[in-house]
């Protein structure tokens, strides 16, 4: 089964608000954890140019990943907003310490 969803937001603020709200956040902590075999991207393109995108569990390439490097989210990949070079970055909706127990070197 193959499930597509597109998603527009009256603004910003209202999207990083969400995002970072329960039962968001949760739902996202613990999927990311264990999403159980379910395949998962986001890919977002910005309306004044630059795109970034993030997979988990896919059997094969997808979307950006058939033409473009795919880099781990980490460091300072770990934010949507940091990967796709806004200045609106601020805190990622999860820490890697929550995710991964540890920060990355």
């Amino acid at each position: 089964m193959h499930v597509g969803m597109r998603q527009y937001w009256r603004d910003l603020d209202s999207l990083l608000q969400w995002t970072r709200s329960d039962p968001h956040r949760q739902w996202w902590l613990n999927f990311l954890k264990d999403s159980g075999g379910t395949g998962f991207w986001h890919e977002t393109y910005f309306r004044r140019g630059g795109m970034e995108a993030i997979y988990d569990d896919l059997p094969r390439p997808i979307g950006f990943m058939t033409f473009a490097p795919v880099v781990a989210a980490r460091g300072p990949m770990f934010g949507a907003a940091t990967r796709g070079e806004k200045q609106f970055a601020g805190r990622p909706v999860l820490t890697e310490q929550e995710l991964y127990g540890k920060p990355t070197p």
